[in-house]
């Protein structure tokens, strides 16, 4: 009787292995599904391109005023430079500084900032600017 239970173990256990080995992989393997389709990428990467050329519009047209030409050529800065290393900032530098841009030419605009401080506030970002630029 002991040799018909080892039998019986070998038997089970041979069949078990040849059921597993015999099924298709993908069968017992959870298929991965993609979770984003190429055609929502693409739109993606088109809203992210969207968005830093908003940004580098943003900041060039705060850097092109009369003004601000005139803030950084006092401050001793390059505006060619300024505009140049304006392109190489990620994309999170630049949405953070065209942000920036944005209030203060908002608060400029509704009496907030008087021309000294917008002065102030565009040296600083461009000297912000040319500095991340400089460690990158």
């Amino acid at each position: 009787m002991h040799f018909e239970a080892k039998q019986w173990v070998r038997v089970l256990t041979a069949s078990v292995l040849v059921t597993i080995f015999s099924l298709p992989q993908n069968l017992l393997a959870q298929t991965a599904q993609h979770v984003v389709t190429p055609s929502e990428m693409q739109k993606a990467v088109m809203d992210a391109s969207q968005a830093r050329q908003k940004n580098l519009d943003t900041l060039r047209g705060f850097f092109s005023s009369e003004k601000a030409q005139g803030a950084l050529k006092a401050a001793h800065m390059d505006p060619a430079q300024v505009n140049k290393a304006v392109s190489s900032l990620s994309d999170a530098e630049l949405a953070q500084l065209a942000s920036r841009t944005q209030n203060a030419q908002a608060d400029f605009a509704a009496g907030h900032l008087s021309d000294r401080d917008l002065i102030i506030i565009l040296i600083a970002i461009a000297g912000l600017i040319l500095i991340i630029v400089a460690v990158h």
